[in-house]
């Protein structure tokens, strides 16, 4: 081989070598920022919701009567069936409830917001905003992230058959008992959110939760499912329910 060729040669082993290299690089660098970056961001909005839900209760601004039934299931006193015929609508891409996991860990607790978009998924908890509001009769519905943003439903397949799953709304607390371990199902199966949710073993209106999210851990081509009913309910004013404090 010619000095030319040699040089040719090792011209390109060496740009080859810095091409693998700076690609070696910028992988590592995304798997930082999927780690790293999005949840800490994930973590400081998911905080800033808790935050000004509880600074808007804190000041009156539960939903109460009107955005969610009373804790009797009852409408509230002085209103009119006209008025309570459907409750207040949750507003797009807001926050109305804190939902809490003990099987998750003693500190866990998400926002839950109004919608399923990517921007909402990333400062919490989705609900799907055509099933039912929380406490009502149907399926409230609520998707979350398995990995990135924050990692809220990473340990979902922990779940199990009487959990409790707590929310609040800043007037009552909500409390639902898992009913299955996770259900693993297809995107496309949308029967999992129905009022009377398919494959869940129940059969008739009730009050439900489904809580779904992403399977495998990194990837999105199934999804798991947990379905709850609502177990009990009491006003904030009583303090936190059992399922937080026992």
């Amino acid at each position: 081989m010619t000095l030319r060729g040699r040089t040719a040669v090792r011209w390109t082993v060496r740009t080859l070598s810095e091409i693998c290299l700076t690609a070696g690089a910028l992988i590592v660098l995304f798997v930082v920022y999927l780690l790293f970056w999005t949840g800490v961001r994930a973590d400081s909005a998911m905080d800033g919701e808790i935050g000004r839900l509880r600074q808007q209760w804190s000041t009156g601004g539960a939903a109460g009567p009107g955005g969610t039934p009373s804790p009797d299931g009852k409408r509230a006193p002085g209103r009119g069936p006209a008025q309570d015929a459907r409750p207040r609508p949750y507003t797009s891409g807001a926050s109305f409830a804190v939902m809490y996991i003990p099987r998750l860990g003693a500190d866990w607790a998400k926002p839950v917001l109004e919608g399923t978009t990517t921007g909402v998924l990333q400062r919490g908890l989705g609900h799907y905003d055509r099933t039912a509001h929380l406490g009502e009769t149907g399926n409230f519905s609520v998707a979350g992230h398995r990995r990135t943003y924050g990692d809220p439903f990473k340990d979902f397949p922990r779940l199990r058959p009487g959990d409790a799953v707590v929310l609040t709304d800043g007037a009552t607390w909500f409390t639902y008992r898992i009913d299955n371990r996770p259900y693993t199902t297809l995107p496309g199966d949308i029967g999992v959110i129905d009022p009377v949710p398919r494959k869940s073993g129940f059969n008739g209106p009730g009050r439900y939760l489904t809580l779904t999210t992403c399977e495998p851990e990194w990837g999105h081509s199934h999804r798991l499912i947990a379905w709850a009913h609502l177990d009990s309910t009491q006003p904030v004013a009583q303090g936190r329910p059992s399922a937080l404090t026992g």
